[in-house]
């Protein structure tokens, strides 16, 4: 029987979408406000998802201390504060899309935790703007 464990946090950064191969227009056309040349900011919220059996033992699915550590040392100690476009090696030419901001968490918690876990990741840039991925 498989349970799932979730773990909050939040981070706040600022980032600008833009597609460099495209004109201004066409920047301005599909991202809108999104692509004000001096950046915009959001209070990110991050939901971490793992799933897999208890263990009869601890009646943990997994440690939530653990993985709140691997959270503020991989991903809050990375990216709150930042300018994701500016300040990250992961954005430099990579558009700062919540879709890949939850892409690259996933990948860079991944590494981190058994594959023996599933994992999930839910970033909410807004109240009512959220993606969830799976890897």
């Amino acid at each position: 029987m498989k349970v799932t464990v979730c773990r909050k946090e939040h981070f706040n950064a600022a980032h600008r979408l833009h597609n460099p191969a495209w004109s201004p227009e066409m920047n301005q056309k599909v991202f809108g406000k999104c692509n004000n040349p001096n950046y915009h900011g959001h209070n990110y919220n991050l939901t971490v998802k793992l799933t897999g059996t208890v263990n009869p033992e601890t009646g943990y699915v997994y440690d939530m201390k653990i993985l709140s550590d691997l959270i503020q040392t991989e991903i809050i100690a990375k990216f709150d504060h930042q300018n994701l476009n500016l300040d990250t090696e992961e954005f430099k030419n990579l558009n700062p899309t919540a879709e890949n901001i939850a892409i690259v968490i996933w990948n860079r918690l991944r590494d981190k935790i058994s594959a023996a876990y599933e994992l999930s990741v839910m970033l909410s840039e807004t109240d009512r703007n959220f993606v969830e991925y799976h890897g």
